[in-house]
């Protein structure tokens, strides 16, 4: 492996508009969206968008969040880089907090017991900050050496930085968040430059675990609402009246927008009607297929592509390591909460509870999304020329023998 100093524009210190103009475009359409999947036809139908956005608590308290956005991204901007690396081990501390009160003294709901009252009728949900503090005390760690992992003590090491959060957020009863966490944690370790083999080995161990829990799913009769949406992903019509309800109403929402979608606010519709289970959160994907049909979830996840490659791209011209691992775990992110989203609306993966980024309704993981985001741009603004990395092949003997 060797380094390439560059000093070209691509590696120059700049705010990334591009990035935050494809935010913003699918922060604006999840108001609409959301506000699609729960205003009250009785109430909002003929009036003007704005007055059916104010008349739906949900989308009014999404536009809330969309105002007091460019509030955060300055603050966080604000923040020199080597602040935040010398703080992230305090940020990690101060949400594991979070999360102990949380399993103590949270409220239930869905099966979940993951949210804080606040007490101004809004409620915290910690695990959304979790996957910040995780990945900015990951990144850390990972920069702290060229190779990260040399013995037994730098993998214990690592592994705790993600297990101590991910055991307290599976008590809860989270499942999602676990999930996100753990794709963010392999796709940092792999760019961190940890040792292929060793990322195999716990892959394997990942995939064994997998297995005997989709085992156990299929030879028990359990109640668990985790292996119930397992099952019902594996057979969504045997268990469509309970775990496959949700896949099958998506599903029907999205195939009923065919092309161009039924357009919006169609009275009569399964948004409308609220056939679709958490139209405004895990399934607003199926909104937005059937309103704007297959072009306009082309249109979506042509933005959401543009985001990934646009990080990847700010990531390979970040000379910094700490930085450009941010980044990556940004990325990482975003990547999957897309991924699992959609493909659980489409009956492709087992109905997990994560939202889509920037679309769903949820002040939690909009303002960390949003964070998220502002730490690239934080990163990009502040950084020097750069190295690109490349990978040097052995050379090959020609000579005759």
């Amino acid at each position: 492996m060797t380094t390439i100093n560059d000093t070209s524009k691509r590696s120059q210190s700049r705010f990334d508009w591009p990035l935050l103009v494809g935010v913003y475009a699918l922060a604006i359409l999840g108001i609409l969206c959301i506000c699609m999947a729960t205003y009250d036809i009785d109430v909002s139908d003929g009036q003007p968008l704005l007055n059916k956005i104010l008349n739906s608590r949900s989308s009014m308290w999404q536009s809330i969040f969309f105002l007091i956005s460019p509030i955060i991204i300055l603050v966080v901007m604000a923040i020199p880089t080597e602040f935040i690396r010398a703080r992230v081990n305090l940020a990690y501390y101060i949400v594991l907090g979070l999360l102990m009160i949380t399993l103590v003294a949270g409220e239930v709901s869905n099966n979940l017991k993951g949210w804080l009252d606040t007490g101004m009728g809004r409620s915290l949900q910690p695990c959304e900050f979790a996957k910040l503090s995780v990945m900015l005390l990951l990144a850390k760690q990972l920069s702290l050496k060229e190779q990260p992992i040399k013995n037994f003590k730098d993998f214990m090491k690592i592994c705790l930085i993600m297990g101590i959060p991910v055991l307290v957020v599976l008590a809860q009863g989270e499942t999602g968040t676990v999930i996100v966490i753990a794709f963010m944690f392999f796709a940092m370790l792999f760019f961190g430059g940890v040792d292929w083999r060793l990322l195999l080995g716990m892959l394997c161990v990942v995939a064994l675990g997998i297995g005997l829990i989709v085992a156990y799913a299929l030879m028990s009769e359990t109640t668990d609402y985790r292996i119930l949406r397992l099952l019902a992903f594996m057979d969504p019509q045997k268990y469509a009246d309970s775990g496959g309800y949700q896949i099958i109403k998506s599903q029907n929402a999205i195939g009923a927008g065919q092309m161009h979608g039924i357009g919006t606010f169609l009275p009569g519709s399964w948004t409308t009607l609220g056939y679709v289970p958490e139209a405004s959160t895990d399934s607003v994907f199926s909104v937005v297929g059937e309103s704007f049909g297959f072009v306009g979830c082309m249109f979506v996840l042509a933005i959401y592509l543009f985001l990934v490659l646009r990080m990847l791209y700010l990531a390979r011209f970040t000379n910094d390591k700490f930085g450009r691992l941010v980044i990556v775990g940004v990325m990482s992110m975003l990547f999957f909460h897309v991924f699992q989203n959609i493909a659980m609306g489409i009956g492709y993966m087992p109905i997990t509870g994560i939202p889509l980024p920037f679309l769903s309704y949820g002040g939690s993981n909009f303002v960390t999304n949003i964070a998220a985001i502002a730490l690239v741009l934080n990163i990009t603004k502040g950084r020097t020329a750069s190295s690109v990395i490349t990978i040097q092949l052995p050379k090959i003997n020609t000579k005759k023998v």
